[in-house]
């Protein structure tokens, strides 16, 4: 055992947090923690890394066990560099570094004075303890984490750095001390899709420590963690497997607490009936019943769990929404993509993906007109009503309440013809009429996030943008975002990580590749599992198939290069079966790695297994550039009918 917690308690002022919250962790275990926005996860988070302390229960750790803790604001060392604050988790070994270097060079030195085989006796020695602590190139493991997060710049300074930049430093420095336990608090946030897949792929097949994940990204409880925690009033529940297999042990709990207080009401019914008799039908033999009957009414009640209920008022829109031509967006003078075209269109959800940096945010800022476009044009419709996300949820005052913050100085909003006052509004956010009078600069990064939500969408709109919505919101408010945008019958644009998120709403994919943005149908798995050659499906014309999203081949401009050897015809002739094939084993993989049990298995296993899937994408693209290499040099269907 590693850990064992017993009945922590934790209050701020009169709101009780955590009340009995119990948990157990192994040695090199995977454990994903969840709950709703305020429920204590990060604060029972806080408390096992060390970062706060309990008001009552006992922690007992395993003797010897270092513990890293990756909080959602990290404090990093002012005035360090990225690289210097990654050697930070790797102490001992620096410490051990200087130690080594002092003795080489006091042995060079050659002073007579000094003990010579002393000197060699301690270097041997800490030359062994280097090698215990991971060997001699752990700086080229610090940079190599660095890189793995996005950080290009190990000399940049950390007191430059925004606020996700910052963030992945200290995830760097965490996973480069290889802890006995890791604590996670939303590791996936101001991470882009393919640095959340290498964590993935990192925490299962490298990390040999224990891991408690705090997070809302369901993909990487689903194929990371064996066991779920669910932290709810003030309480620990323990639920074996990952995000699926949760989500059906939960129900099944949920189904027999319903099942419980259904009895319960129907015997305190009974009961109180034969209470209200006359005194002469209680006998001094039935004080057991009486005593039964008042035990059960003094019962604590079951409690319905509550969620969030969004909505999404809409107001019509003309034939045009909004329309970009050939656009280029930059920023400070550098382009960020170019050549764009996308008409937006009544019905879709796009999701928009890409690295970090790449110009996400400053399409939609273009789209929506508060950036002037590089070049191109973009027409907006003249009924275009836009609600906007920003990332940075910078539209809300810190000083004002979150009712004053949504308000705007109305009492109510109508809402498709019924008219709702903001009060109200707000509970479906799950901000009761006492927490609507908080201070904005109080709340949590969930808290915050719900009423940036509220806040933009209280007013109707027929196209709605999103800036990485899914940051620090709970995975129950996730749920009811997700229902809204598939009923909102106007047009969405989403930037986000989250791949669940994606895959259940999104129905196409604006993908940034090649310098550029390039459109793909479906959601988000649909795009990682087609070959580009279904994506770039072959066509005769110079202009991609209208409506593919694919960019088109583009033919040599030298005729005397369209030409194949018959050896060459006949690979091609044969490349798409054999691309065919790949993606079939590559979608083969994956649909094994999704399951439940695959998790289960042995890390060597899982490992095996993720390097199949690398080597069967590896596969896939190969094909595909032979395919393409060949197609563009291939004569066209006319000139060979010449």
């Amino acid at each position: 055992m590693l850990l064992t917690a017993t009945g922590i308690q934790r209050r701020y002022g009169v709101r009780e947090v955590l009340t009995d919250a119990t948990l157990s962790l192994h040695q090199g275990e995977r454990v994903g923690m969840v709950g709703n926005n305020g429920a204590g996860k990060s604060t029972l988070a806080r408390i096992l890394g060390g970062h706060e302390q309990a008001d009552g229960g006992e922690i007992a750790w395993r003797g010897g066990a270092r513990v890293a803790y990756l909080s959602q604001a990290p404090d990093l060392t002012a005035g360090t560099t990225a690289l210097e604050t990654v050697l930070e988790g790797i102490g001992e070994w620096r410490t051990a570094m200087s130690a080594y270097e002092a003795c080489g060079e006091a042995l060079q030195a050659n002073d007579p004075n000094a003990d010579m085989d002393a000197l060699l006796a301690e270097q041997a020695s800490l030359g062994d303890r280097i090698e215990q602590l991971g060997g001699w190139n752990r700086e080229h493991d610090a940079a190599a984490f660095l890189a793995h997060v996005g950080i290009r710049d190990t000399s940049a300074h950390v007191d430059a750095m925004s606020g996700g930049e910052r963030r992945r430093v200290a995830l760097a420095r965490l996973l480069v001390s290889a802890p006995d336990l890791a604590i996670l608090d939303e590791p996936t946030n101001h991470l882009d899709i393919a640095t959340i897949e290498w964590l993935e792929r990192h925490l299962v097949s490298t990390f040999k420590g224990a891991l408690l994940l705090v997070t809302h990204d369901r993909y990487l409880l689903d194929r990371v963690v064996s066991r779920t925690l669910e932290v709810t009033e003030g309480q620990v529940h323990s639920y074996e497997g990952g995000w699926g297999s949760y989500l059906e042990a939960k129900a099944l709990r949920m189904a027999h607490a319903e099942r419980t207080e259904a009895n319960r009401r129907n015997f305190l019914r009974r009961e109180l009936e034969w209470l209200r008799r006359t005194p002469q039908a209680r006998t001094t033999k039935q004080k057991a019943r009486v005593d039964r009957a008042h035990e059960a009414i003094d019962a604590p009640r079951a409690r319905l769990e509550k969620t969030a209920k969004v909505s999404l008022g809409h107001t019509r829109s003309g034939r045009t929404i909004i329309e970009a031509l050939e656009l280029e967006v930059a920023i400070g003078g550098r382009s960020l993509a170019s050549d764009l075209t996308l008409r937006l269109s009544k019905g879709e959800i796009i999701g928009i993906v890409g690295p970090n940096g790449c110009g996400k945010t400053t399409l939609l800022r273009t789209l929506t007109g508060d950036l002037p476009p590089a070049s191109g044009t973009i027409t907006r419709g003249k009924n275009t009503r836009v609600a906007y996300l920003d990332q940075e949820r910078g539209d809300l005052d810190d000083d004002d309440s979150i009712f004053d913050n949504v308000a705007h100085g109305r009492a109510e909003i109508d809402r498709d013809g019924s008219p709702t006052d903001v009060y109200t509004y707000l509970e479906r956010f799950l901000f009761t009429r006492h927490e609507q009078r908080k201070r904005v600069a109080d709340l949590s990064g969930g808290e915050r996030a719900r009423v940036a939500l509220a806040k933009i969408l209280i007013e109707d709109a027929n196209v709605v943008i999103l800036d990485e919505p899914t940051n620090d919101l709970d995975v129950s408010t996730l749920a009811a975002l997700e229902e809204a945008l598939l009923e909102f019958p106007g047009t969405v644009l989403v930037v986000t990580h989250d791949r669940w998120f994606l895959d259940r709403v999104a129905t196409s994919m604006l993908v940034y590749e090649d310098h550029g943005f390039c459109q793909h149908q479906g959601g988000y798995t649909e795009y990682v599992t087609r070959t580009a050659a279904s994506k770039r499906a072959p066509s005769t014309d110079a202009t991609a198939t209208e409506g593919s999203g694919a960019a088109p081949i583009k033919r040599s401009a030298n005729p005397s290069a369209d030409t194949l050897s018959k050896a060459e015809q006949r690979e091609l002739d044969g490349l798409l079966e054999q691309i065919m094939a790949a993606e079939e084993e590559v979608a083969r993989i994956e649909s094994e790695v999704s399951e439940p049990s695959f998790y289960k298995q042995a890390r060597e296993a899982q490992a095996q297994l993720f390097a199949a899937l690398e080597a069967a994408k590896t596969s896939v693209a190969s094909l595909t550039s032979r395919w393409e290499a060949l197609e563009a040099r291939a004569p066209s269907p006319a000139s060979s009918d010449a």
